[in-house]
């Protein structure tokens, strides 16, 4: 009976120490399926997007990083609505996190939606069917005339310990003879570019 005794409070020692030291149980980074892209250009789909910008960005910019506790994978992509425009009329950019290490759950809420406290004007909207929990936050500072200002939309998406934000901008001094886009309509772009991206991140 000692015996049986000290081995049951051996046992549970054990077992605490291994929940100090390792965490808590079911802390297992849940990645929801997503693969971590040294070029995440190649997967991102912008297709919707190209309803407005027609030419491509043969060129666009990517970097990445790998870390046992996070990996990060980021886009830009210069948009144009015609092969003779000089300058982008736009941009996006795109990036992918995984968190390896620690659930980001709350720092995203927090985040994303009290994002219109750091920045003044922006509106933020808290959307459904992207991943666990996701935000569509816009500005528009055009006075609807698209003469003078700029215009923004960014989808920031959670997915178990996946984070990910698509975002778009331009400047209407960018339009040399036309108004950008409204916000509407590009914020039904990017929920559509956002969905195909996230798929292709999930595939094999």
């Amino acid at each position: 009976m000692l015996w049986a005794t000290v081995g049951a409070l051996v046992a549970s020692a054990l077992w605490a120490a291994g929940v100090f030291v390792l965490g808590p149980l079911g802390d297992k980074p849940d990645l929801a399926g997503y693969q971590a892209k040294s070029n995440l250009c190649s997967a991102v789909d912008y297709s919707a997007l190209r309803t407005e910008y027609t030419e491509e960005d043969t060129s666009p910019t990517h970097n990445s990083l790998k870390h046992k506790a996070i990996d990060q994978s980021y886009c830009s992509i210069s948009l144009k609505t015609a092969s003779s425009s000089s300058y982008a009329d736009a941009y996006l950019s795109v990036e992918m996190d995984l968190h390896k290490k620690t659930d980001p759950s709350p720092e995203f809420t927090a985040v994303w939606s009290a994002y219109g406290q750091r920045y003044e004007g922006y509106d933020v909207e808290k959307v459904s069917g992207f991943g666990d929990e996701a935000y569509l936050v816009t500005e528009d500072t055009t006075s609807g005339t698209g003469t003078a200002g700029s215009r923004a939309v960014i989808l920031a998406v959670r997915d178990g310990w996946m984070t990910y934000q698509m975002s778009w901008s331009t400047y209407s001094s960018s339009y040399a003879t036309t108004t950008p886009p409204e916000i509407g309509d590009v914020s039904r772009w990017v929920k559509t570019d956002t969905r195909s991206t996230l798929e292709n991140l999930r595939s094999d």
